[in-house]
């Protein structure tokens, strides 16, 4: 099984990467973009891996339903994403960027352009050629505010784009931003031509291995395979088929049954009772896929105060929710960064331990004794639970919870519209990839505009100077990520809980299965055997 990682980035700098990445991407192939996590799957799964065959439906169960609307918001809803869509880049497991629908870059040395060379005989699922035309149309999809995306200020700093013939384009950015990798990442390649259609689920026309057949909102959605996918021989699978089951009894029963035969929505402690069992492989990427939190509306008391909030950080048992939630597939830490991240400390994982004598002593301090909050949820599998330990870590010291469930669509779409109570538990993204994605771009902490209202001067002035760097892993960026880190955690707008392992639960017989750094399942090489 492939734990946590502990290592940090590798020496070399980002910058030094990215130009060494582009210089030799021709040569790459996408191969080489797995994760480490296929082979932890293939030994669990029986000694070596078979050779891939051709044929087959791979049933996934997954937790939550496809909303359209979101297709370019990013939320536990992706999954499904890279099934049909391509990216212009894919990280590896060390963040280093490789070529998927952009072949080779360039990168200025000042950081203020980009040059991409796009891949040739790449078609679209109703056979119109993929061209420059079509990076140009999901730059501006992103930047369109209706899309709600979360990189949308990563994309509105690409202020300039000069064609050049239909397979290659500079970009010209207003200011360097260490992220941009990111976004070529997260923008999924859409047809500029049917993309109204595709936010409502009606079609969804895109590059990827997999054509889009059927959507049946609450139950399932189902893919066949594109026979003029452009990489040889690709996909072996002929069809996938997404049942969306929510509960988490019949998502376990469904894997058990046979029914199913792959999930990444197994909360860590079902997944724990089947380590045992010969006919599952459980596997962890590295990068881990996010983080449990409790996040506070600045804006309402008595959250409005800060101490309130640490009182707040300081009640949480965290350990045990690692323990008891997720079977021990995660790590408890009081901050957002998985231990792969150039912002990772364990000072800032361990700022806040489970200590409900200090937590009254700080809620007698604000005045705040004896007080009553609600607590939004998400009713995804696990999440009810998580909200019940912490509605029991709080009243144990004096915070009296009421719960207030929401079903998926609707706790995105209070968290998107700053909509939360005073209280609110969900899992937040962009942790594992660029430090200042986290805090330019996702919801609960957007220096700009986060669901809990939060605003400072300071922190905006140290988001945007850790954002605006050229190279994200200089001597001042790590200095900046370390004072980003102090402001969340002094602030505790937003309290983190655990950095969650991105947990695979597959049956033994299904191989080659991967997912990018923001939840896109990647199936070009899964078959089954």
């Amino acid at each position: 099984m492939t734990q946590l990682t502990s290592q940090n980035l590798p020496g070399p700098s980002r910058r030094g990467l990215l130009r060494a990445a582009g210089a030799g991407s021709a040569l790459l192939t996408l191969a080489a973009c797995r994760s480490a996590v296929s082979h932890a799957e293939n030994a669990r799964a029986g000694g070596a891996a078979t050779a891939p065959r051709r044929g087959g439906t791979l049933t996934i169960a997954h937790g939550v339903d496809f909303i359209p609307g979101l297709l370019f918001s990013q939320s536990s809803m992706n999954l499904p994403h890279r099934l049909v869509f391509n990216t212009l880049t894919r990280y590896d497991d060390d963040l280093r960027p490789r070529p998927e629908l952009a072949e080779s870059w360039d990168i200025s040395p000042d950081g203020t352009s980009v040059t991409l060379r796009l891949r040739r005989g790449v078609t679209y699922h109703d056979g119109r050629p993929f061209t420059a035309d079509d990076v140009a149309f999901a730059l501006e999809n992103l930047r369109a505010p209706e899309r709600a995306a979360q990189l949308r200020s990563t994309a509105e700093a690409v202020t300039g784009l000069e064609k050049r013939g239909d397979h290659e384009v500079r970009l010209t950015l207003a200011h360097p931003v260490g992220n941009l990798f990111d976004l070529f990442e997260f923008m999924i390649i859409t047809d500029r031509h049917s993309v109204e259609r595709a936010v409502t689920g009606d079609v969804l026309n895109g590059t990827g291995p997999f054509r889009f057949d059927e959507w049946r909102p609450g139950s399932r959605l189902r893919f066949s395979r594109n026979d003029a996918y452009w990489q040889p021989e690709r996909p072996w699978l002929d069809a996938v088929d997404v049942r969306v089951i929510t509960q988490s009894d019949a998502l376990l029963s469904s894997l058990r049954t046979g029914q199913s035969q792959l999930s990444f929505s197994v909360v860590g402690r079902d997944a724990a009772t089947l380590e045992r069992d010969a006919q599952f492989a459980i596997s962890t990427y590295d990068t881990g896929s996010g983080a449990s939190y409790v996040g506070a509306n600045t804006a309402v008391r008595p959250t409005d105060d800060k101490t309130v909030r640490q009182a707040i950080a300081w009640a949480l048992d965290r350990e045990r929710v690692v323990e008891q939630v997720y079977g021990g597939y995660g790590l408890p830490s009081a901050a957002p960064w998985p231990r792969s991240s150039p912002a990772y400390s364990e000072e800032g994982r361990t700022h806040y331990r489970h200590d409900p004598d200090r937590a009254r002593a700080l809620l007698r301090e604000a005045g705040a004794e004896h007080i009553s909050l609600p607590l939004g949820y998400s009713t995804t599998p696990g999440s009810t639970v998580i909200a019940e330990m912490v509605q029991y870590d709080l009243e144990q010291v004096g915070i009296r919870v009421e719960l207030q469930p929401y079903d998926p669509a609707n706790a995105q779409r209070r968290l998107i519209s700053q909509e939360m109570p005073a209280l609110w538990t969900m899992n937040h993204g962009f942790a594992q990839v660029t430090p200042s994605t986290l805090a330019v771009s996702a919801y609960p902490f957007n220096e700009a505009r986060n669901t809990s209202r939060f605003r400072s001067d300071a922190y905006t002035e140290l988001v945007q100077d850790a954002w605006r760097r050229a190279d994200p892993l200089d001597d001042e960026a790590m200095e900046r990520y370390r004072e980003i880190s102090d402001l969340l955690l002094d602030e505790a707008f937003i309290i983190d809980i655990a950095v969650l392992a991105s947990l695979q639960v597959a049956r033994t017989g299904v191989h080659g299965v991967t997912l990018n750094k923001f939840g896109y399942l990647n199936l070009d090489d899964a078959y089954l055997a």
